[in-house]
Parts: structure tokens; sequence; C-alpha cells
């Protein structure tokens, strides 16, 4: 049976050393407020895109690059060779209406590029690795390191939230299962999400279920080394096996740019043990 909700990679030849991994857009999945793109460049390769009614952050997964947006360049964006170095990154967020191009000033250079519609105009922002607040959570077998370049609590987007988090084997994250599906503020938030997923070792897996309160929606997945998991609505937990690391790069977005969820009741017991 063939998963709805998970995107392997494309592997496609967009330019001269530049190759697209990832292209999630609303025709080719069930989203309707984030699409996104994974591209790996060459060093000296070059991107660009026409502005459009979309904001854009382009988070620098490896290597470096330089941006120009609006006739200025934004120069030495990036800061590790592989997501598994476990520091921050340097991103850069692009307002709506704003071409921009890109240039691989480095080898190994991989790029997310997350976009959702604008709700007001802000400035170009560079968000750098030393900008991102870094917490490790969870207890027991639920602990995970998240970095959070664009959180709720900053206003340098009008729609994107975007973290990254790590996940050591024999853990879960997104753990105990929980939602954001709902429009019911102040209780629960409606955000989109997708997971991009790196694994280390590049062989390994990790499972990931997607499932809502009356099981109309559930679908539970073995998720490999850049797959991307589109989550619409639902529960969304993940469990990463023995031996492995698991990395994913979030990327929310909905009708307001809060982050509220709710927990699955019948597991929220998890959250109160010392």
């Amino acid at each position: 049976m063939e998963n709805k909700l998970k995107h392997q990679p494309i592997i496609k030849e967009l330019a001269p050393g530049v190759k697209q991994i990832q292209n999630i857009r609303q025709s080719n999945s069930a989203l309707s407020y984030i699409e996104f793109q994974i591209l790996e460049l060459e060093k000296g390769a070059s991107y660009k895109e026409t502005g459009s009614q979309q904001e854009v952050c382009i988070v620098i997964l490896t290597g470096k690059i330089k941006v120009k947006a609006a006739d200025t360049w934004y120069e030495d964006l990036g800061t590790r060779e592989s997501v598994f170095e476990k520091i921050p990154t340097d991103s850069i967020y692009l307002p709506a209406e704003h071409s921009f191009e890109l240039v691989a000033t480095t080898g190994n250079v991989r790029l997310a590029l997350c976009y959702s519609p604008a709700k007001k105009a802000l400035p170009i922002s560079v968000i750098r690795a030393e900008d991102n607040t870094v917490e490790e959570r969870g207890l027991y077998q639920n602990k995970r390191l998240v970095h959070n370049i664009l959180p709720d609590n900053v206003d340098t987007a009008s729609s994107l939230l975007v973290v990254e988090v790590y996940t050591e084997g024999g853990n879960f994250s997104s753990y105990p299962p929980h939602k954001h599906d709902q429009e019911n503020l102040p209780h629960e938030s409606f955000l989109e999400e997708t997971y991009y997923h790196e694994l280390d070792p590049e062989q390994g897996f990790v499972f990931q279920r997607v499932y809502t309160e009356d099981r109309s929606l559930d679908e539970t997945m073995t998720v490999e080394h850049q797959n991307v998991v589109e989550v619409p609505k639902g529960y969304h937990p993940v469990g990463v096996p023995d031996g492995y690391t698991s990395y994913y790069l979030n990327v929310m977005a909905g009708p307001e740019r809060i982050w509220k969820f709710h927990n699955e009741k019948k597991h929220e017991w998890i959250l109160q043990r010392k």
C-alpha cells in the first residue's frame, strides 16, 4: 500500500550543479499553508526564484551560501558540514514579493526552502546561528535537542514556524502524541506541518505515525533518510530505533502564527513522571 503522507527523494537536476531532492507543493500534497523544497548545490552553482505572495525561509542545512535580495548580498551563511554536528545554523527570511538569487560558496551545500502565504509585509532578516534558542526537552526515553529557528515568540515571520529536532536512538519525539488541527485558541491552534528527516548513519530509519482521534486518518510509516512526512492534521509521534540518531526539520503554518498543541489525553500521564 502506498503511503499518502510520505515523500521519498526525487533527485532532479534543475540546473548545472543544482539538484532538487524534495519538492512539496499543494499539487502533490494535502497541504494548503506549506510548500517545501530541499536543494543540493555544488560549489559555485546558483539558484534563483521570482518573488511571489509567499514568504520564504531558507535554512542552510550544510555548507555555505550567499544570497542576493533587494540588491543586497547577504554573505557567509551556514555553519556546518553535517546536520549531525548538532550546532545551530544560519537561515535567512525573505518576505513576499522578494526575488532572490543564491550561490553556493562551498561544496556540500544542502538547503531547505520553506514557503507559506505571507500575512503582512516584513523586512528581510538574517537569522544567525546564535539567534537560535536551544532547548533540551523530555525525560527517560523521551529526550530530544531542539534548535528554534523561527519560533512563535519572535515576529521575524508572518506565517512560518521553523525548528530543528535531534532524537537519539531508543527515544521518541513529538511525544506523547500531540496535535494542532483545531482553530480553538487559546487552547489549540490549527497548524499544518512537514517533517524533513535525516538519519545518522544514513541507512537508518525511524517510525512515524500520523492519526486522528476518530482514526479516519491513521498511517504508520517507515521513514528513511531525506524523506518528508506531511501532517495535514492529527497526532504525529516519531520513534527512533537503537543505534541511530534522528534529525528532522519541522515547518508549521496555518491561519494564525501560534503554536498551541493538544496532547492525546490517554498518553498525557507520561508527562507527569518525575
